[in-house]
């Protein structure tokens, strides 16, 4: 019964291989180059899109001045015990509370994310997820074409080795350009912050919107970078195509 059992598996097995084969190299020949068009399209619009239009300043109010404040209490404008213990304070005690400014609530509302930024990275997102997922797929399927270990003709199998390379660096490359995304939304974060805690601090502010158009740029950048990953896949794997799917032959091709 085990025996049985256990040819059913491995027949069960080999019907995946051969579907996964069939599957990865229609996966090659028809959607990468869909891939390619469609992700330079994205990068076209990218690119068209003005600076100017991504700014989205932080609506966090400025601090009223203590003077201010004091003179509201006190018409004369002498510095009251309050504000004396405020200066001491400020001036003795360097920890960052009494420093910056202690935020309990935003008087507009929560702080939104840069919408236009944003928006980019959603429609990027769906495209890296699946680079990863296409990169692995022919990794996976010439490592089933790869043939036993012999001696001698290995020509053909040196080329699988060098596109299975190849897919293996362009899925790690995918998954970098994921993390990207999630690590600008956490480090602007923390610029908000700062701009919070000490809102009269200009720099803060201005670092935001440069922050915003750095990653437009990172943006554009791994956009591109994901249609020339399809492209040469495509094209080194359709040039070599004989010898990927027959590496040991009578004849010994160059790989370009």
């Amino acid at each position: 019964m085990t025996t049985r059992s256990s040819k059913l598996d491995s027949k069960k097995v080999t019907e995946f291989i051969e579907t996964f084969k069939k599957e990865s190299e229609q996966l090659v020949r028809e959607t990468f180059p869909q891939k390619v068009l469609e992700i330079d399209s994205l990068f076209k619009q990218v690119k068209a899109e003005d600076p100017k239009d991504l700014e989205q300043l932080a609506d966090i109010p400025y601090p009223v001045p203590l003077e201010e404040t004091n003179n509201v209490n006190d018409p004369s404008g002498e510095p009251g015990a309050k504000k004396r213990k405020m200066e001491d304070d400020a001036t003795n005690n360097h920890s960052p509370n009494v420093l910056g400014t202690r935020v309990l609530v935003f008087p507009g509302g929560s702080i939104p994310y840069n919408k236009f930024v944003h928006s980019y990275c959603e429609k990027a997102k769906p495209l890296m997820r699946g680079l990863m997922e296409h990169a692995n797929m022919v990794r996976m399927w010439i490592n089933f074409l790869i043939p036993k270990i012999e001696d001698g003709n290995n020509f053909g199998v040196s080329i699988q080795e060098d596109v299975v390379a190849e897919a293996r660096q362009v899925e790690s490359e995918a998954a970098s350009y994921l993390d990207q995304i999630s690590r600008y939304y956490l480090q602007r974060a923390r610029i908000i912050s700062k701009i919070a805690k000490y809102p009269h601090i200009e720099d803060y502010r201005q670092s935001i919107k440069e922050f915003d158009e750095r990653q437009m740029l990172n943006l554009q950048n791994a956009i591109l970078e994901m249609r020339n990953h399809y492209a040469s896949l495509h094209d080194i794997i359709m040039k070599n195509i004989d010898k990927i799917k027959v590496p040991r032959s009578a004849n010994a091709q160059n790989m370009y």
